[in-house]
């Protein structure tokens, strides 16, 4: 049986502020770039947000397509009903318990990331929030069930909460190459050598070797080729 929903719509924070308060909804979608104030600001105005959100964006920044990755979601403008549809399924509007989002953070990260989208810079999920990372100091990344280890040019790593299925998506295809189910490689920066004489593998300027997988081997030398 369907369920009976109510909607309701604002065009204003300060009408959002008023419509939140009396019908205490369980979902919210919101505009980040709403009249005179930005959907942030009106996040930060609410006390008890005891509810989900979706944000509407017209932006496809990577550091946007993490957010998918953490307790929100967001659809880009404009929108698709299959991109809605899978916004709302991910989200159990039933649970109306406390969400412990933390909106400024979020906030910061996606101001962060526009400053410093000239340098290539990726917000990447972890397990306990987003850390900014440059592109050109990714080595590579190792899928490791449903999380994704990546490791970096100063000999560290990170693990993150988003597929490696999900970072071939969003990731720069000019700068990375997906070698293998469990392997995307940084090929613009750090690919120091392709063997084809040890069974087709990519040796990494610090000395890692990472496999080939034949079906990808075709595509990956076109790819270096445009180099």
């Amino acid at each position: 049986m369907i369920k009976k929903v109510q909607i309701a719509q604002a065009g204003s924070a300060r009408e959002a502020r008023i419509l939140i308060a009396k019908h205490k909804p369980n979902l919210l979608f919101l505009d980040i770039s709403t009249p005179n104030e930005d959907g942030f600001e009106l996040l930060s105005s609410i006390e008890n947000k005891n509810f989900a959100v979706i944000f509407i964006t017209a932006h496809n920044q990577f550091a946007y397509k993490a957010l998918k990755a953490g307790p929100i979601d967001h659809i880009e403008k404009p929108m698709d009903i299959e991109d809605l549809q899978a916004a709302v399924a991910k989200i159990n509007i039933e649970d109306r318990g406390a969400r412990n989002v933390d909106y400024n953070l979020i906030k910061n990260i996606l101001n962060e990331y526009k400053k410093e989208s000239k340098s290539d810079t990726i917000a990447v999920p972890t397990l306990n929030g987003y850390e900014i990372i440059k592109a050109e100091d990714i080595i590579h990344l190792e899928a490791e069930e449903s999380y994704t280890k990546i490791f970096l040019a100063d000999g560290t790593k990170c693990v993150s909460s988003m597929t490696i299925a999900r970072y071939e998506k969003v990731l720069d295809t000019n700068t990375f190459f997906r070698v293998h189910k469990s392997h995307i490689i940084n090929i613009r920066h750090h690919l120091k050598e392709f063997n084809r004489h040890d069974g087709n593998i990519a040796i990494m300027d610090t000395g890692e070797v990472i496999p080939i997988a034949r079906r990808k081997l075709s595509g990956f030398i076109k790819a270096i080729k445009t180099f």
